[in-house]
């Protein structure tokens, strides 16, 4: 080849869609893939990178992230910097941030866009979660800024969501939600629990022989969600919506889920790494509390085994950065959530190739579903010539272990401290540029904003 390029990454094993692993190169030219070849071509290229016996992934995609102090939206530098930088040291080149507040969202995006441009290692897009009138009255104006999923909290009933400054709601708002989106060609991403069970099981005398995860998995027992679940999803099919049901926990959810599917196909299904990882026995604590439980080790199982068979559409982290302070509390009081961006890739990779899942379904739940379902596909997700050059480099040989200080995030916590594992991250490349190089985070900052038109079905349908 007489032409010159950016980049030349060299003898690694590269996971291309639909092939597996192949022994090429890979040619980057202004940030995107330029070329696949075969390794002993040559070509001229500024830089070379030896990746020899490595596994290089699609970039990883996070599609479930909280930013910000208290969790609504990102407002300073430190907010972006920090928690991207946990994010690429996990192999996460993309990730999706919920923005919650109850002002409208025009503002809202051009303060978290001020705070995550030129302070982001990673790429990043937005959902917005809605809550009142007027969110509906600018869902049109919403998918013009290129925001093509929202968030519904169906626990937000009475003053349930004023932590987050959002009003109550109902099902007729949900209703309108569901009918918008399908409407504009988007997707509704429901938390579903069912608050009135959830206030019952609250109030109701608490079991003292319990411990802390088990008792608060108690008091937000698994059926609360199936039922919300399996709600939205029946109201999905009566209005035509996509539905991404978030942080899947469990087999309940799991199954009433499936039982909507098999009437109405446009329902998708998330779970979370600490659902495929941690259980009630869990010796992280009151640090391992979260919105919906962390489940007993039968419903870890029952992820695993919905995964392989096809069940699973994504794994995200729904990463909270709120400091390790609000958790050095009681189950009771203690803040909910904790970080985990820097985990989804390892941790899912490791214990999915242990238990005998298949690479190709393990890239695809980590990366290449989520591009397709958010309207980023064929740009993110796929090595692939004219993709964008966001990649991964893992030693597969190599182990490590997780560690809050190595995770990066303003929380300064972990729930998987001291986990193992028999895979480290070698480089993170962003857009042709290392966020990662050699396990070590650089200076990059240029993750970019990504403008998403369409997601759910309306996005599968233009692929």
């Amino acid at each position: 080849m007489s032409e010159s390029y950016d980049l030349r990454i060299t003898g690694g094993n590269v996971f291309l869609g639909g092939q597996g692993v192949s022994e090429v190169d890979l040619l980057v030219r202004d940030g995107r893939i330029a070329a696949i070849i075969d390794r002993h071509e040559a070509t001229t290229s500024a830089e070379t990178v030896d990746v020899a016996g490595k596994l290089v992934l699609p970039g990883a995609i996070d599609p479930h992230v909280h930013l910000g102090k208290d969790i609504r939206v990102p407002r300073d530098p430190d907010d972006a910097e920090r928690e991207t930088a946990s994010a690429v040291s996990g192999g996460i080149t993309t990730m999706l941030i919920y923005l919650m507040s109850s002002e409208s969202y025009v503002g809202e995006l051009e303060s978290a866009r001020a705070a995550m441009d030129s302070n982001s290692h990673s790429n990043y897009g937005f959902h917005f979660v809605l809550g009142t009138p007027e969110h509906l009255e600018e869902f049109e104006s919403y998918v013009d800024l290129g925001v093509s999923s929202f968030k519904f909290f169906m626990n937000f009933r009475g003053d349930e969501g004023k932590y987050l400054g959002l009003p109550g709601n109902d099902d007729s708002f949900m209703y309108e939600i569901l009918r918008k989106s399908a409407e504009h060609g988007a997707m509704i991403n429901p938390h579903p629990e069912n608050i009135e069970l959830v206030r019952m099981f609250r109030d109701a005398d608490r079991d003292n022989s319990l411990s802390a995860l088990e008792a608060w998995n108690a008091a937000r027992p698994p059926f609360v969600e199936a039922d919300a679940a399996q709600r939205v999803a029946y109201l999905a099919s009566v209005t035509g919506a996509s539905v991404y049901c978030v942080h899947t926990s469990s087999k309940e959810a799991v199954e009433a889920l499936v039982r909507q599917q098999e009437a109405y196909p446009n329902i998708f299904i998330e779970t979370c790494t600490q659902y495929l990882t941690l259980d009630t026995t869990s010796k992280a604590d009151v640090y391992a509390k979260v919105n919906p439980p962390i489940r007993p080790r039968e419903d870890v199982e029952f992820l695993w085994e919905a995964m392989k068979a096809g069940q699973i559409d994504s794994v995200g982290s729904d990463h909270n950065a709120r400091h390790r302070t609000n958790k050095e509390k009681d189950i009771w009081s203690a803040s909910a959530g904790f970080p985990g961006t820097g985990g989804v890739l390892p941790l899912t990779l490791s214990e999915g190739l242990f238990r005998g899942i298949g690479l190709d379904t393990i890239v695809d739940a980590v990366s290449t579903r989520a591009a397709k379902l958010f309207g980023m596909y064929p740009q993110k997700g796929t090595i692939a010539v004219g993709s964008d050059a966001d990649l991964v480099v893992l030693d597969m040989e190599s182990p490590s272990t997780i560690r809050a200080a190595t995770q990066h995030s303003a929380a300064e916590y972990t729930p998987w401290e001291g986990t193992e594992l028999p895979v480290s991250i070698v480089h993170t490349i962003v857009g042709g540029k290392f966020a990662l190089r050699d396990g070590v985070l650089t200076d990059n900052r240029e993750g970019h904003y990504i403008h998403r038109a369409r997601s759910g079905a309306a996005a599968l349908g233009q692929l």
